[in-house]
């Protein structure tokens, strides 16, 4: 018996908040788990933000927020799983909403489809990364950018990109980020994801340029639709304001009134 093939349609949403996006993500959420809408992929930045996953220990956050406030960096608590992150501009930040029923229910699949996709993604600008068992996210060899020698022979491992999720009756939120050009000054605001013996790293450090979040962002959805066996269904660049995003995607004005699916 056939079944017809999954699509995903993506839109890119330039700089926004971290908090106007996890709203955005809640209700994204609901209307998919009621049928309402399709599986949806958003990309974009974050303005300077800390994020606190449901593991996180308060000691990984080096500043109080009062002086974190004074450099323009909020501090969130949040729902993903994982410690603390850091999102800043220069940082490619991909959320899907997808429902993973009902061939896909196994959470390390997912986990794995979101590392394949920043892999993927820096190889097409000649990085070779690959994974460390013990931490979540994507390894590259700083001595050896362009060839991953593998975890147990990597001489000098960096973070590349880091996933954390939520999944909620099988569908997904939140997700992965890639450093493409972010600054790294943010980084050093924390210990990212916990891990202290290892440093973060960007592209542009790995292989110089300056590869923007935008330009980066139509390829990632094709990487991530070829991991989850999707169509990309369509890729669309949505320039409104934070208020009229809800309207922009689709999302029904009484999705908290209906039952999930």
């Amino acid at each position: 018996m056939s079944t017809s093939k999954r699509t995903i349609r993506a839109y890119w949403l330039g700089p926004r908040r971290y908090q106007v996006i996890h709203a955005l993500q809640e209700r994204l959420l609901l209307a998919r788990q009621q049928g309402r809408i399709g599986d949806t992929l958003l990309l974009l930045e974050h303005c300077p933000v800390i994020t606190m996953g449901r593991g996180a220990r308060p000691e990984n956050v080096l500043l109080s927020p009062s002086m974190l406030e004074a450099r323009g960096v909020e501090l969130v608590t949040t729902d993903r799983g994982g410690d603390v992150t850091y999102h800043g501009p220069g940082q490619l930040v991909g959320y899907p909403i997808v429902g993973l029923e009902p061939d896909r229910c196994d959470v390390r699949r997912y986990v794995r489809d979101l590392i394949e996709t920043m892999v993927g993604l820096a190889l097409d600008h000649g990085v070779s990364a690959g994974v460390l068992d013990k931490y979540p996210g994507v390894w590259v060899d700083v001595e050896s950018p362009r060839q991953w020698p593998g975890q147990d022979e990597a001489k000098q491992p960096a973070k590349l990109g880091a996933v954390g999720i939520r999944i909620s009756r099988w569908v997904t939120m939140h997700g992965f980020a890639f450093n493409a050009c972010t600054s790294l000054e943010g980084f050093g605001l924390i210990v990212p994801c916990g891990i202290q013996q290892f440093d973060v790293t960007t592209l542009h450090e790995l292989v110089g340029g300056t590869r923007q979040p935008k330009a980066l962002a139509p390829r990632a959805a094709e990487l991530l639709c070829e991991r989850m066996e999707a169509d990309l269904d369509r890729f669309s660049s949505v320039e409104v304001s934070d208020n009229e995003l809800e309207e922009a995607l689709g999302v029904p004005s009484d999705v908290d009134e209906m039952p999930a699916e």
